[in-house]
């Protein structure tokens, strides 16, 4: 029987991609930034968490923040002395590379550095992170786990048991040793445990002034600024997205 031209597989889990017009927005809203306020600030973050850059985004809420999609900020501030869209901007799109944001803001630098200097805080390791510390767990009861939780336990390798209902060890265990590149395994029962060996850090790295164009850089270059996610949720066709904004609006 041919095959009906109706009969059409459509996908429900398909969504549309952000096209030109919001990374347009984009451009737009940070050029707006660049004449509002005195200073912009490049910074790049260690282990980022989602509820620590809400806390960051409240305290500084009156300033602007952007994280995310370095290409097309450097578009909108200018690849060259030439595409800039102010005096020196160029230099601020050189920094744009790995996991790095914007703060446009008008308090002074010391505020800045001060401000963030101080911000630190404790989270869980992911897998991926180093430990920092040798944690080793002796045979025996592990009363804190209630009896439901064996299975999960000996699924991530732990050598557990149950002993008139209580989750046992039957052998002494070495969960990690300083130093070593985590595993999803490890980091999930550093995490059950309750040790936190990641440190949630902002580091302010540039500073470009609004009034007299001057770019200064705090850390050294070389410094590895940490790659994390948000360069890899970035649209595949940034490039060539990024190239038509270009020829667009500057």
């Amino acid at each position: 029987m041919p095959k009906s031209r109706r009969d059409k597989k459509v996908s429900l889990t398909k969504t549309a991609k952000k096209g030109l017009e919001a990374k347009q927005k984009l451009i737009e809203e940070l050029r707006k930034c660049v004449d509002t306020y005195k200073r912009l600030f490049i910074f790049s973050v260690i282990n980022s968490r989602n509820k620590q850059l809400k806390d960051v985004r409240s305290a500084w809420k009156h300033s602007r923040i952007f994280f995310g999609k370095n290409k097309v900020m450097m578009v909108a501030l200018g690849r060259s002395s030439a595409e800039e869209y102010k005096d020196n901007l160029h230099q601020v799109s050189k920094h744009l590379r790995g996991e790095v944001g914007l703060l446009f803001t008008s308090r002074t630098k010391e505020e800045v550095l001060d401000w963030f200097s101080q911000f630190k805080e404790s989270d869980f390791a992911r897998a991926g992170n180093k430990a920092t510390l040798t944690i080793s767990l002796d045979m025996g009861p592990l009363e804190q786990f209630p009896h439901s939780m064996e299975p999960q336990l000996r699924q991530l390798g732990l050598p557990t048991a149950l002993k008139k209902g209580v989750v046992t060890l039957i052998s002494d265990y070495e969960v990690c040793r300083e130093g070593d590149v985590l595993t999803p395994e490890q980091a999930r029962i550093l995490k059950l445990l309750g040790y936190k060996m990641a440190e949630f850090k902002v580091t302010i790295r540039n500073m470009w002034d609004a009034e007299t164009g001057d770019f200064e850089q705090f850390v050294e270059e070389t410094e590895v600024i940490p790659q994390g996610m948000e360069e890899e949720d970035e649209d595949e066709d940034d490039d060539d997205q990024a190239e038509d904004v270009n020829e667009g609006l500057l």
